[in-house]
């Protein structure tokens, strides 16, 4: 339903051509938007009862006192892979965790694979490629999403949250206390026990204030999207990303953050990309870059981060991609 108001708003109503680059550009745009924000404020809105009812607090504890040996981080890699999001739809379950105290390394360890392995997009690249070039992909992601959270949650990184988030992260903890701070005197006073539709409304609260906090970034993000996914020249990757070139696979990298889409949506574009020359690693790096490290990803998450931890995160995830690329080209 969205993609035939966005077609019926841009090529209908307006009657831009749908072959022109304005057009795709102003299409893709709204579409985008439009499922972005609704998306946003659905899994805000799920992650706020999940939150009022689900003892996180339990989960955090579980996490943080039991000696796991990596396992955490693997598991959230894993849980990651099976929920079908992008990497912006991804983030207010990144945002549900890190208020609920998870430790932030398991939270990237989701929030890094979450968007590069999905049922479709696995079924896309085994119909596309084979099963050995999808089983590579496959595991490469969980294990790079484990990994680096493993890696970045030895650091103790919670410190470089932006204050907008550590507020949501106190006034999380009070509600799970289900206490209200009294004026004057700060003693704690119990809060009376909600019933659940009792609850809806400030649940929807919070999952609107999220939205508001956001959506500047998704719209600036997903508008410079837009403009590279009308206006890049055809033939301009294959140019620059033959297998010739020893730089294809960082080049490969640094020209896939600024674009946006879904893992699926990015195979059609990889296997032009292998056909008309680029290596499979070559490609497959670009697709990860893609899904993984997105413009308006980062324009989000820049309301959740520091910039000091957004650059540690991008920079750590684009490095791991272009090394993942050059073991791909060597093997594949």
């Amino acid at each position: 339903m969205i993609q035939q108001f966005a077609d019926w708003l841009i090529y209908g109503l307006c009657g831009l051509d749908a072959a022109s680059r304005l057009g795709a550009a102003l299409n893709f745009f709204v579409y985008d938007s439009i499922k972005i924000v609704l998306l946003l404020f659905a899994i805000s809105f799920l992650m706020g009862i999940v939150n009022a009812y689900f003892p996180v607090e339990r989960l955090r504890n579980f996490l943080t006192t039991h000696k796991l040996f990596g396992l955490q981080y693997l598991l959230a890699a894993l849980f990651g892979a099976v929920t079908p999001f992008c990497s912006c739809s991804s983030i207010p379950l990144f945002i549900g965790f890190v208020k609920g105290g998870i430790p932030l390394g398991v939270t990237f360890a989701f929030l890094i694979t979450s968007p590069l392995v999905n049922e479709v997009a696995v079924a896309m690249l085994a119909a596309t490629f084979g099963w050995k070039v999808t089983v590579i992909y496959v595991t490469s992601g969980i294990l790079m999403g484990a990994v680096l959270g493993a890696i970045l949650g030895k650091f103790k990184l919670e410190r470089l949250l932006s204050p907008w988030m550590r507020q949501i992260q106190e006034m999380f903890a009070q509600m799970a206390a289900g206490t209200d701070a009294k004026l004057g005197d700060g003693e704690p006073s119990e809060a009376p026990r909600l019933t659940f539709f009792q609850r809806l409304p400030g649940i929807a609260r919070g999952s609107l204030n999220i939205v508001r906090g956001v959506i500047l970034y998704v719209i600036i993000g997903i508008g410079i999207g837009a403009a590279m996914h009308g206006y890049v020249p055809t033939g301009f990757f294959e140019s620059y990303l033959s297998s010739e070139h020893w730089y294809a696979v960082p080049l490969a990298v640094i020209l896939a953050v600024p674009m946006y889409s879904n893992a699926a949506g990015v195979v059609p574009i990889i296997e032009v990309l292998v056909a008309k020359g680029v290596a499979i690693g070559t490609a497959l790096s670009f697709m990860m870059a893609v899904v993984g490290l997105s413009l308006p990803e980062a324009m989000m998450l820049k309301k959740v981060m520091s910039l000091k931890l957004l650059l540690i995160f991008f920079g750590t995830v684009a490095l791991s991609i272009i090394v993942l690329g050059l073991l791909f080209n060597g093997a594949l």
